[in-house]
């Protein structure tokens, strides 16, 4: 990699790290936060959703902001606001402010990851595409899988404040290396932005996400749900309606008629829906449970996370070799086995016996699957489109991951036991397992461009 390629690597992976991060690290903290607040179950609730809700609803209109605006101008913005929101979070005085702030923070995160996810399609070509696509995937997973390690740690030998301050450093690394870099921001002549396509968008899907929330405080009958409900279904046919004839579309639909973009964001929904359900029913159980210390809880997925740094940039490089086909569906079926295996946990968990064997298993599947996953579907679009497609895919998987965190009542039931973990873990095993198969079905490797002669 050249000079400017290694800071725009490096400046991609820091703007998203943050992002996956602090979607992650809240889960072992909610016990704190509540004991501080004095404060129930439907705080913690809105604490996670809070965050994953601006998030999940507006990253499609920070892709239609990246590239009709620029990214490193919308990188710039994310930044500043995700600093000032961090800062918020960790002197929030009551739990209203903090779950407020939490929404603006989401909305700040839904500006880098797009931006910075295009910068690296716009600065690599070819295998060495695949390969930085491989480490930025390799290290925004790990920040999201060390979360729980992290926040535990803070928890329980500092503060729940401090895990949401100390991002102030990688944003203020993150903007120097965007200054030493000196690229100018670069803004497509006659770029727009559907203002009404967002608009539906976020109803479309803010109303629907609400619902699945809530229905668990309120039930279907009741107004409060059933019309945000409504409302979303309604809102999200007009969205699709509008973006067949919009200017300048959220949502171009042409691309999901290449074959890759489509098939891959299948696969996203069931691969990422896994992840985030399966992460949640593991450090929670291991904690009411088990007896787990939040520390330990979050111990138990640090080997993911070495392993996602360790060997996303080889899978990435591999698959831009030999194409991303055998690793999406091969990978995922690894991890959904790793999951299988888990279900000899019982009251009493042996981590080293119980837990690791399948932790071990499903690290190698989704290092397997990250990075070709990424690759093929933005590899499969037009460069000038990889800021709403990195959008979409991103929407993509932080919905998916909301929704299966919102049905974890109708899974598991009122109370985790060790019969609705196993339930927990059986659907994990079974979305993992699927996402392979279509994977394996679906999704095409492109043909092979041959090299330049030097």
């Amino acid at each position: 990699m050249s000079r400017d390629q290694r800071l725009v690597l490096t400046i991609a992976v820091l703007a998203s790290f943050v992002t996956f991060l602090d979607g992650s690290v809240i889960n072992v903290a909610l016990p704190a936060i509540s004991e501080e607040f004095r404060s129930g179950l439907t705080v913690q609730q809105w604490v996670v959703d809070a965050y994953l809700i601006t998030l999940g609803t507006l990253i499609l209109l920070a892709g239609s902001l990246s590239d009709a605006f620029g990214r490193m101008l919308v990188l710039k913005v994310g930044l500043y606001g995700f600093a000032a929101t961090s800062i918020a979070i960790a002197l929030a005085p009551t739990a209203e402010i903090l779950i407020i702030v939490r929404g603006l923070q989401g909305v700040a995160g839904a500006l880098l990851v797009p931006s910075s996810l295009a910068l690296i399609i716009s600065s690599f070509r070819g295998v060495a595409q695949a390969k930085a696509i491989g480490q930025w995937t390799g290290w925004t997973s790990a920040a999201f899988l060390a979360g729980p390690l992290l926040g535990g740690l803070f928890v329980d030998y500092l503060s729940w404040r401090l895990v949401f301050a100390i991002n102030i450093i990688p944003i203020a690394i993150t903007l120097y290396l965007m200054v030493k870099l000196g690229q100018k921001n670069e803004r497509p002549e006659g770029a727009g932005i559907d203002w009404w396509g967002a608009v539906l968008g976020i109803v479309g899907l803010g109303g629907p996400v609400f619902a699945l929330i809530e229905q668990a405080n309120y039930g279907w009958g009741s107004p409060v749900i059933y019309l945000p409900f409504a409302i979303g279904l309604v809102s999200l046919a007009a969205f699709v309606l509008r973006q067949r004839t919009a200017k300048h579309p959220m949502l171009p639909l042409g691309l999901f008629a290449v074959r890759n973009f489509s098939v891959g964001n299948i696969a996203t929904a069931l691969v990422y829906g896994a992840l985030s359900l399966g992460g949640f029913l593991v450090v929670v159980y291991l904690q009411e449970v088990a007896g787990f210390s939040a520390t330990l809880a979050g111990l138990a997925f640090l080997p993911i996370t070495i392993g996602n740094i360790a060997l996303s940039s080889w899978f990435g490089g591999l698959s831009g070799k030999f194409g991303p086909r055998l690793f999406m569906g091969f990978g995922p079926i690894i991890g959904g086995l790793g999951y299988l295996l888990m279900l000899n946990m019982g009251e009493q968990v042996n981590y080293w016996t119980q837990v690791l064997p399948g932790v071990l298993l499903f690290a190698v599947g989704l290092s397997a699957t990250v990075a070709p996953l990424t690759a093929a579907i933005l590899g499969s679009i037009p460069e000038n489109q990889s800021g709403i497609g990195s959008a979409i895919n991103n929407a993509v998987s932080r919905i998916a991951g909301l929704i299966s965190i919102a049905l974890v009542g109708v899974i598991i039931g009122s109370e985790l036991t060790v019969d609705s973990f196993h339930r927990g873990l059986l659907v994990t095993a079974a979305l993992l397992i699927a996402g392979g198969i279509v994977s394996w079905i679906g999704i095409r490797n492109p043909e092979k461009v041959p090299e330049p002669i030097a």
